[in-house]
C-alpha cells in the first residue's frame, strides 16, 4: 500500500510534469491549486486506503434551488450519470456542490502524464456539469411552481 512519502514523491513528478509549483501538501497531505481562475482543485491523500481524494467546488446553490438541480445531481450520483466515475457532494451549509473522484495513488503514480490528463478531463467535466446547473436553475426559476398548483384536486 502507498505511504504519504510516496504521495509526496508523486507529487514532486506531478510538479516536474505541469510546471505547477504550487503542488505542494500540508501537514495532512491536503494540496490545493486555483485552475483557469474558475476551480480550486483540492488533493488529499488517504493514508488508509492509499487512495488521492480529488474534490473540486462546481457551483454554489441557492437556497431555493429548484428540484431539477437536485434531481439531476442524485441522478449522477446513483447511476453514475455523465460523472465519470467521480460523484458529486452537497456541502450543507453553503450548498455548495463539490465534484469527488478517487484515483489509485500507485496507479497514478505509474502514469504521472495520464493522471494531468484525467484531471484536465475533469475540469472539462466540472465546467460541463457548471452549464447544467445553471441551466437546470434557470429553467427551474421559469418554471417553479408550488406542487398545488399541479395537482388537480377532486371531491
Amino acid at each position: 500500500m502507498a505511504l504519504k512519502a510516496d504521495y509526496v514523491k508523486f507529487l514532486g513528478e506531478v510538479r516536474k510534469v505541469s510546471g505547477i509549483e504550487t503542488l505542494t501538501p500540508d501537514p495532512s497531505g491536503l494540496v490545493s491549486v486555483r485552475v483557469d481562475d474558475a476551480y480550486n482543485v483540492n488533493l488529499q491523500f488517504v493514508e488508509t486506503t492509499g487512495k488521492v481524494l480529488c474534490f473540486i467546488e462546481v457551483a454554489e446553490l441557492p437556497k431555493n434551488a429548484p428540484k431539477e438541480v437536485y434531481r439531476d445531481l442524485l441522478a449522477g450520483g446513483l447511476f453514475g450519470r455523465d460523472t465519470a466515475g467521480g460523484y458529486f457532494t452537497l456541502e450543507p451549509e453553503t450548498e455548495t456542490v463539490v465534484y469527488n473522484y478517487f484515483f489509485d495513488l500507485e496507479t497514478a503514480a505509474k502514469d504521472v502524464e495520464n493522471f494531468i490528463s484525467t484531471l484536465e478531463k475533469i475540469l472539462q467535466l466540472c465546467d460541463i456539469w457548471a452549464e447544467r446547473i445553471k441551466g437546470n436553475l434557470v429553467e427551474g426559476e421559469a418554471t417553479d411552481v408550488p406542487l398545488a398548483e399541479h395537482i388537480a384536486f377532486r371531491a
